[in-house]
């Protein structure tokens, strides 16, 4: 009796979870906020909200995954430039605590965050440090480390760093292999000539033949360039 009992309260509890999310979603459709109401974060703190969601973690992750997803969306389409995305890290910091294997909200909420403006709030040092806090909990999960290459090359026009991520990535165990030429390609773009070399010189090695092949025809294109050992980063 008593297990049948606990069990409908978990039901129940999970029910009014599942409730209060769809109440959010009916509410910020068809009723206005006030503009008091949208930047309002009740909960900020991952252990207060660990413990309060009882066994729920996961289920409350979700809904301030949500949370987060409509924040964002609604900021991007905001009049007003005054405060936007002032939630964003806020919400997905405490989705993530709250489950901390939430590998979609790490990886888009990185995105999200390194976002330039006015798209997004330009924080590309708050990406990187959500996708670090993921590596934090899982150490070897490579599309994290793959996804901060992204960054790293995307946002902050940072070639070397992205190579050293991608390289980081690859070394990985059970990471794709094709990861080590874009690491290479990386390496090339940033300069790094005489690094990129030895890294495709050990891809000659590989037992995969089209690596093998993919490894000589850049070699050869980087035999051919006469470029300098010069990094060539892209202004900021």
């Amino acid at each position: 009796m008593r297990l049948a009992a606990r069990w409908m309260a978990w039901v129940g509890v999970a029910v009014a979870i599942g409730l209060a999310a769809a109440t959010l979603e009916a509410r910020d459709r068809w009723y206005q906020r006030a503009p008091s109401q949208e930047h309002l974060l009740y909960l900020t703190n991952g252990r207060v909200a660990d413990r309060l969601s009882l066994s729920f973690d996961a289920v409350m992750a979700d809904v301030y995954w949500i949370r987060t997803i409509q924040h964002y969306g609604s900021q991007k389409k905001a009049r007003s430039f005054s405060g936007r995305f002032n939630l964003l890290h806020p919400l997905v910091d405490l989705t993530t605590s709250l489950d901390p294997y939430f590998t979609v909200a790490y990886q888009f909420g990185a995105l999200f965050l390194a976002e330039p403006e006015p798209n997004g709030p330009g924080r590309l040092d708050l990406g990187i440090a959500l996708l670090e806090k993921g590596l934090r909990t899982e150490p070897t999960r490579w599309q994290y480390a793959q996804y901060l290459g992204y960054l790293h090359y995307l946002y902050g026009k940072d070639r070397l760093a992205a190579a050293r991520q991608f390289t980081r990535a690859a070394d990985m165990p059970d990471a794709p292999i094709w990861l080590r030429p874009v690491a290479a390609d990386m390496l090339v773009e940033g300069g790094d000539r005489a690094a990129a070399q030895t890294m495709l010189e050990a891809l000659e090695q590989s037992e995969e033949p089209w690596i093998r092949d993919l490894a000589k025809r850049k070699l050869a294109d980087l035999s051919r360039d006469p470029t300098r050992d010069v990094p060539q980063q892209e202004e900021r």
